[in-house]
């Protein structure tokens, strides 16, 4: 018979990763929403003086600040998930971020305020990149530190769909936003997906105040292994850690963008193709991910999770060439089919990422740690990539040149992966798993 206690715990972890799993769908519904609309309409209503070109590019550059704003929000809400705890911090960014996307919705255009409407839409997309930068380190670790540690590749997966969702939910409302108003979406139908945010805050909200801390940083705090300065402490003991974390995540981070956001303007300006066509293929490819991203979350905890992570980057190598020769066959099935699939590699990293990063950090700097080395990546490829694929086709005019970039990325991944050393779990951390005659988590 299951002791009542344990039963709680089964609860708390099951909460913790609908918790999980349902804030970081929203935060990503928000920053994906951005990048959407980003290809869509922002270079006519911010940025109408410039050409066609520098529009886009543009457009992509307050795409990319925002990613670089995701370093500063990794560093201010790590020093916090490891001093004060992860679902505190956690309630922090989610109302952050939601804040931030309702202004944008409410946000002038160019046509009213001028220069003003580029310059606030950068600001209000700051926030929006400090606001994730600090969400996925306490959502992972929220719901990882309630599960046993041989599950861990799986249960980190299970945040990890927020970003499936968000990007389903985001290309969805958007998609259907431009089916209800038609004409109307470039000129005030697209602040609809924005306003919508503030309802999607107020549920997850409710259901991460439901949520209790975490058992393992509870676990730290009776130790007294608390730090007080978790981030420099981080920089200082684990700086290797951070690097290759980083480096690790770019045949992850520069394929997703350009599949998911670039494409929308490669396909419909450079092929002339239908933009409806590019957003259900991209809807499709996030279907995909609901499935693929926890089913190689759990395969990592058996088969290893260096060793499908090297796989999955080997995957992108190797699709990078095709990806853009079906594309440029400009045959509407094939495109789809293109843009549909495209994930799959990208989903095989994605399902162990959170497991594998997180346990290359002390329990006690896991936050910071976590948060910075994840993090950091976007500046290096997630923003960065759809402004540089712009540049690439505008310098090369091929789509193949693009495909190159995202090679030379996969390369590098895989270099920095097997480098990355995985640390054995924390001794307290053995101690709580093996207090009671039923585990923690076992329900996981």
């Amino acid at each position: 018979m299951v002791a009542p206690v344990d039963l709680g715990r089964r609860r708390q972890l099951r909460r913790a990763m609908v918790a999980s799993t349902v804030g970081t769908s929203l935060e990503w519904y928000d920053f994906f929403l951005y990048g959407t609309v980003a290809a869509l309409v922002f270079p006519d209503l911010f940025f109408p003086n410039s050409s066609s070109y520098v529009g886009v590019l543009e457009a992509f550059a307050t795409f990319a600040i925002g990613f670089a704003a995701r370093p500063i929000g990794a560093a201010i809400f790590g020093h916090y998930g490891d001093r004060i705890g992860r679902r505190n911090t956690l309630i922090v960014t989610l109302l952050l971020m939601g804040a931030a996307s309702v202004a944008i919705g409410l946000l002038p255009t160019a046509a009213t305020i001028g220069a003003w409407a580029g310059l606030l839409l950068v600001c209000f997309r700051i926030v929006q990149g400090i606001g994730v930068g600090g969400e996925w380190g306490g959502s992972v670790l929220l719901a990882m530190e309630w599960s046993r540690s041989k599950r861990r590749g799986f249960v980190g997966s299970l945040p990890q769909l927020g970003v499936p969702i968000g990007l389903l939910l985001s290309t969805g409302v958007v998609a259907l936003t431009m089916n209800l108003t038609g004409d109307a979406f470039d000129t005030w139908g697209w602040r609809i997906p924005f306003l919508i945010s503030f309802l999607l805050v107020l549920i997850g909200l409710v259901i991460r105040l439901k949520v209790d801390e975490s058992p393992e940083f509870l676990a730290i705090v009776a130790a007294g292994k608390v730090e007080r300065a978790p981030v420099s402490e981080v920089l200082r003991r684990h700086p290797r850690e951070i690097a290759l974390t980083a480096l690790m995540r770019l045949a992850e981070q520069t394929p997703f963008y350009l599949f998911t956001a670039f494409v929308l303007a490669y396909g419909t300006e450079e092929l002339g193709m239908s933009r409806r066509l590019l957003l259900a293929g991209t809807l499709v490819a996030a279907t995909f991910a609901l499935f693929t991203v926890p089913f190689f979350g759990w395969l990592s905890d058996i088969v290893g999770r260096k060793r499908l992570y090297v796989t999955g980057a080997a995957l992108t190598f190797l699709m990078a060439v095709p990806y853009f020769w079906l594309l440029d066959m400009r045959v509407p099935a094939i495109a789809f089919a293109a843009v549909a699939f495209s994930l799959i590699p990208h989903d095989m990293m994605y399902g162990p990422q959170a497991a594998l990063i997180a346990g290359t950090f002390d329990p006690e700097l896991r936050y910071s740690g976590s948060s910075l080395g994840y993090q950091l990546a976007s500046v290096l490829a997630g923003g960065p990539a759809p402004l540089i694929a712009a540049w690439l086709l505008h310098t090369f005019e091929s789509g193949y040149a693009i495909a190159g970039y995202i090679m030379v990325s996969a390369a590098i991944t895989i270099v920095a992966t097997l480098m990355l050393r995985e640390r054995p779990t924390a001794p307290e951390v053995v101690a709580f798993e093996t207090a009671r005659k039923v585990p923690v988590g076992s329900a996981a």
